[in-house]
């Protein structure tokens, strides 16, 4: 990764904090999360496995020995929490997952074959659905698989992680968890006030939280996180400082606050939610300030967007060093590992593409019944795709862009390139989101609450006339 002369810039203190509602409000609009880009929306069909094959067979040929990252998709919950915009199957029935892992083996056989000779994991994720819907004997039987065709690092280098309900789970299959091979983990809890957990259909003790969290770290755990949700229905400032008291005390590792994006025309769970129920724009707005005002006085560093880390976690580090990076699970230390990503709906990004699995389980199985790899569409970027990858990177990980690298790492001239994106970079100069000269693009205090909009600015994908009703709002 291209890194400057100049120092990067840390998270800001609370006292540097800029908060402005009206600006935030008047800002606050549809937009992409850029998790990718190009993102999701603009993958094509005409992107197969056979494309995905020739992603893989380009990067032999360029004798790429990066460390791989591995996502592996467990799309099952026991019940269906209101709020959940995830690919899931809700079923009782635990004989689904038997036959669900049947096939992701098959996969990840097929998907190790193609990267033989740099299949050496340094990143695993498990996601979901509820990854702990597997039984302990199906966990132990998945992880030795992806050990009989895969290469794993050492513990103390690799990172290990989990998504864990804690309503699913006793403290001794967290100890379990540990022997199989994890060392971090996220605990979904969303919001600690009862009327809350009931609103989005998710009753979960406080008590039973806090109790695997002391498991976690009594297995030896290197990090455990914790997943809260602002803007739910039934939340108000006072409630959302009441569960933010509960989880400072319980000194998490990481801490992520998501925003609620209420979608109901795309995600029919959230059809139970009752409207009148949701607080406020505004409201949510102080959410956010108040979540962001309290992790910090509290010590954790605002890594950016609704991610937050303790100073010593391996993020904060990254980020302070110029190596944090970001992808389909969010921010993460492995800035050039490829994604490889099994199961259904799993999204990889090999070399220069973007690739994902077939949505539903009937199509998944098909297309591994006929021995081909599941993938439904993905992108192959072009030149201009790397470029603007590559600048939204820098900014959602560091908030600000040296100039000069871009032009080391392209055969461009920055000016004369993204003429017409400057002419809207000063109009967000003037609103004090960010700064600009002849060689950095800086974004302030007050702009990283906004990070989102500035880099839309560089999405040529993005018609300002017509934005998706699927991405969520800004703030």
């Amino acid at each position: 990764m291209l890194t400057s002369q100049k120092t990067i810039a840390a998270a800001p203190p609370l006292a540097a904090l800029a908060f402005e509602p009206a600006l935030l409000s008047r800002m606050n609009q549809l937009g992409p999360r850029y998790t990718s880009y190009p993102t999701a929306d603009r993958f094509s069909a005409e992107f197969d496995a056979e494309a995905y094959h020739q992603a893989v067979s380009e990067r032999h040929a360029m004798g790429a020995r990066h460390a791989l990252s591995l996502y592996l998709h467990i799309p099952f919950c026991g019940t269906v929490c209101y709020y959940c915009a995830c690919n899931k199957v809700v079923s009782k029935n635990l004989s689904k997952a038997a036959l669900y892992l049947t096939y992701l083996k098959r996969e990840i056989s097929m998907q190790a074959a193609l990267f033989d000779g740099m299949n050496q994991v340094e990143q695993l994720h498990f996601g979901g659905g509820t990854p702990t819907y597997l039984s302990d004997r199906q966990m132990s039987e998945l992880m030795a698989h992806l050990q009989r065709y895969f290469q794993f690092a050492p513990d103390q280098l690799g990172e290990y992680s989990i998504e864990v309900d804690p309503r699913t789970v006793t403290p001794k299959r967290i100890v379990t968890l540990r022997r199989q091979g994890f060392n971090r983990l996220s605990l979904g809890v969303q919001d600690f006030d009862p009327a809350v957990q009931k609103a989005v259909n998710r009753i979960q003790a406080e008590e039973d939280t806090l109790r695997i969290i002391d498991a976690a770290r009594f297995a030896g755990f290197r990090s455990v996180g914790i997943d809260l949700i602002y803007g739910l229905p039934k939340q108000s400032l006072a409630s959302i400082g009441q569960t933010l008291d509960k989880v400072i005390a319980a000194s998490p590792d990481r801490i992520a606050i998501y925003n609620y994006a209420h979608m109901p025309h795309l995600f029919k769970p959230q059809r139970r939610i009752a409207g009148s129920d949701l607080p406020t724009p505004a409201e949510k707005i102080d959410m956010l300030f108040l979540c962001i005002q309290r992790l910090i006085e509290a010590g954790y560093a605002h890594i950016g967007m609704d991610h937050f880390a303790r100073l010593d976690d391996d993020l904060a580090i990254a980020q302070r060093q110029g190596r944090l990076h970001r992808n389909f699970q969010g921010y993460s230390t492995h800035a050039e590992s490829d994604l490889v990503a099994c199961g259904v709906s799993a999204i990889s990004a090999v070399g220069a593409s973007y690739s994902q699995n077939e949505k539903t389980l009937e199509a998944y199985y098909l297309r591994l019944d006929r021995q081909e790899l599941p993938i439904a569409r993905g992108i192959r970027l072009n030149l201009d795709d790397l470029l603007r990858r590559l600048i939204i990177q820098h900014l959602m990980c560091h908030f600000e862009l040296s100039l000069a690298s871009i032009e080391i790492a392209h055969p461009v001239r920055f000016a004369e390139y993204f003429a017409a994106e400057l002419v809207q970079l000063r109009q967000l100069e003037a609103d004090g989101l960010l700064t600009l000269d002849d060689e950095w693009i800086s974004v302030t205090t007050k702009g990283r609450l906004l990070i989102r909009n500035i880099c839309m600015v560089f999405d040529r994908y993005l018609d300002p006339r017509r934005t998706p009703l699927r991405y969520s709002r800004t703030v």
